[in-house]
């Protein structure tokens, strides 16, 4: 049987319980319009939606963190700055004896993230200047980049907001710095990874120079919505062989390999795309990070069984991956070394 006045109390300490819920359904409204937005911005070649969201959470690997530590080369961060703009850039130097060319690397769309300073570092390693510019610098209400815009959730907007000519100027300006160094020879190509990988061809499409443009799971330039169609008057422009790396089980990329294919050959363009068995979108990535961890027993056989077969199917994938990254490096030094 209730106190008098239990009623009330009951219905004041739900109170707190019912701001979470209209907190929370708020924040899908917000979310599901910043969906209907990156479909809107599909011309900036945001890769997907779930990317985008992820793209909040995916800076910071710890393996690639203590990778970057290790390394005996020259590391630092320089500021691109040209008109109005600063762009902050992450660059590694080789140790040789000759003047070396340079790369840029253009991060997925997670943004300037651990796993791209160390794979920047990587390049530098096999014997090149590399250069990562944070394309995300001074798009955080403070002016800050990914590290800020990571802080409070803001990475995956704030990539699908990025104006298609201020990425270009970006990458030209970073292309121009690293070109100019006294270790450089001048040569530049660039490189990039999922949303960065659509973004490397595009640059392609801008900059008639490159010595090289490698597009990792990426896709072609296409027109603006609401009908995108592959830009082919943006592809005639390209002057640089591209090399395109694909995982097989990546078909919301691989879809558009062969339309590609058509019309670079079509306008007399090198286009030489690669398709790595059992490997997925992101496999640079994800084959260079550790293995699954295997499942502990936890002593209920169905639960086991389960389980055991979801660290089967993991540890098949990662192996594909890792394949396929190790791979692509082989191809993708080989074409390096003769540019």
């Amino acid at each position: 049987m209730k106190k008098p006045g239990s009623s009330k109390q009951e219905a004041a300490d739900r109170r707190p319980l019912t701001l979470i819920i209209l907190l929370m359904v708020a924040m899908l409204v917000c979310v599901g319009g910043v969906a209907a937005q990156d479909v809107m911005s599909a011309h900036h070649h945001v890769d997907s939606e779930s990317d985008a969201m992820q793209g909040n959470t995916q800076q910071r690997q710890d393996w690639a963190r203590a990778r970057l530590a290790k390394s005996p080369r020259h590391q630092e961060w320089v500021e691109v700055k040209y008109g109005n703009r600063t762009v902050k850039s992450f660059v590694v130097y080789p140790e040789v004896k000759k003047k070396a060319t340079a790369v840029v690397v253009i991060h997925e769309i997670f943004g300037m993230s651990d796993w791209v300073q160390a794979l920047t570092d990587e390049l530098a390693e096999a014997g090149y200047i590399a250069i990562a510019p944070d394309l995300l610098s001074g798009m955080a209400p403070n002016g800050g980049g990914t590290d800020e815009l990571a802080a409070s959730n803001g990475v995956g907007q704030a990539i699908g907001k990025l104006p298609p000519d201020q990425i270009t100027a970006d990458l030209n300006a970073v292309a121009d710095y690293v070109s100019k160094l006294p270790a450089a020879n001048g040569k530049v190509a660039v490189a990039g990874f999922c949303w960065g990988g659509s973004q490397s061809f595009r640059f392609a499409t801008n900059r008639p120079t490159l010595k090289a443009a490698f597009v990792f799971y990426g896709t072609a330039p296409t027109t603006a919505p609401p009908n995108p169609a592959l830009d082919k008057a943006a592809l005639a422009k390209i002057s640089a062989p591209v090399y395109g790396f694909y995982g097989e089980n990546d078909m919301r990329v691989d879809a558009t390999v062969p339309t590609t294919t058509d019309a670079m050959k079509e306008l007399n363009k090198k286009y030489d795309p690669v398709t790595y068995a059992g490997a997925g979108h992101g496999f640079m990535r994800a084959g260079e990070a550790p293995p699954p961890p295997s499942p502990a027993a936890k002593g209920d056989a169905d639960a086991d069984k389960v389980a055991t077969e979801k660290y089967g199917k993991e540890l098949t994938a990662y192996k594909a991956n890792q394949k396929a990254r190790d791979d692509a490096w082989i191809t993708w030094k080989a074409v390096l070394a003769k540019l």
